[in-house]
């Protein structure tokens, strides 16, 4: 059987289209797949970069966490320094300290003894001084007796309140005071105007200034002065009463002896 030309030509039109759709589809089936490879890959690579940089910030966190730790770690480094040198101060302190706490138990036991001397001489040289203001100065004596054996008045104290005893009687060398007093005279009690001069000079005048004495201290009694010191000790009585200004005065002055 003799097949006709174009039937001939339209089959093989149609094999060729058949390959060729089967090629296409067969190009298209790889297509999709290396698209597919790549979009994984992409997506893949895309959560990687992710790790990759929270990993990145996670390290520069952890890096800055590290330099503020060593920062505080440096600082208490040097804090336990000094707390170390602050200790080792505190202790040769301590050791300074329980030396001097014997020290002052000895100083207490021999302290007592020693005010007591102080006292005493005191007292002593209040009698043997002239008599100005002896009353006040008798007293003052009296009261540092009654503390020394107060058991409520500390050692230091007690210790104290002598040294202001002995630092007035130093005061009474360098100043001038005028006070009523009384004296003997002719047996008789009587009212005067006591001067005394610092402690070069003790005298007194009566009110009405008739009579003018001065205590002689060699010989434990007043004397009797002419009226030849009568207009000094009146001056030096107005000048210790501020009612006079300063001057030169004329008074009775033991010559220094032996």
């Amino acid at each position: 059987m003799k097949k006709h030309p174009t039937m001939l030509g339209t089959m093989l039109k149609a094999f060729c289209l058949l390959s060729f759709i089967s090629a296409g589809e067969v190009y298209a089936a790889s297509l999709d797949e290396v698209l597919g490879i790549r979009s994984s890959t992409t997506v893949d690579g895309a959560k990687s970069q992710a790790k990759i940089d929270q990993v990145s910030e996670q390290t520069r966190d952890l890096l800055t966490q590290y330099k503020q730790v060593m920062k505080v770690v440096d600082g208490l480094r040097v804090y336990n320094q000094q707390q170390r040198r602050l200790i080792s101060n505190q202790v040769q302190e301590l050791g300074e300290l329980e030396e001097s706490i014997d020290n002052v138990t000895v100083i207490e036991r021999q302290i007592g003894p020693l005010i007591e001397r102080m006292i005493e001489n005191l007292e002593k040289f209040v009698e043997l001084d002239i008599p100005f203001l002896i009353s006040e100065r008798r007293e003052r004596i009296d009261f540092l007796k009654d503390t020394l054996d107060r058991s409520d008045v500390s050692v230091a104290e007690k210790f104290s309140q002598v040294l202001q005893a002995y630092q007035v009687e130093n005061t009474y060398g360098t100043t001038i005071e005028a006070y009523t007093s009384s004296v003997e005279l002719e047996g008789k009690s009587r009212q005067v105007d006591m001067l005394k001069w610092g402690r070069v000079a003790l005298v007194f005048q009566t009110q009405d200034g008739e009579v003018t004495g001065v205590w002689d201290n060699k010989d434990k009694q007043w004397v009797i002065l002419d009226d030849d010191f009568r207009g000094g000790v009146r001056d030096g009585l107005r000048i210790a009463r501020k009612t006079q200004t300063a001057d030169l005065v004329r008074l009775p002055v033991p010559a220094p002896g032996e």
